[in-house]
C-alpha cells in the first residue's frame, strides 16, 4: 500500500508517498544508524539530485542501502 508521510526538514513541513515496504526499510536503516527517522530523511533530501523529488530519492537510497548490504 502506498501512503502519504509528512516530515519536518530544516524547520519546513513536507509530505512525500511512499510505499509501507520502503517506509519499514527507512525506519530500520535508521535504527541500524542509530539516527532519527527525521535525520534520514533530511540527509537524503539534502543529498538527492536537484531533479529528483523526495519520493523517487527515498526509494533509491533504500535501493543502494540493500545492495550495499549484499556485498
Amino acid at each position: 500500500m502506498i501512503r502519504k508521510h509528512s516530515a519536518t526538514l530544516h524547520g519546513h513541513r513536507t509530505s512525500f508517498t511512499l510505499e509501507d515496504v520502503f517506509w519499514d526499510e527507512l525506519k530500520l536503516i535508521a535504527e541500524t544508524r542509530q539516527i532519527s527517522l527525521a535525520g534520514l530523511i533530511a540527509e537524503i533530501d539534502d543529498n538527492r539530485e536537484a531533479e529528483s523529488n523526495l519520493s523517487s530519492a527515498l526509494r533509491v537510497y533504500v535501493l543502494q542501502w540493500i545492495k550495499s548490504q549484499r556485498l
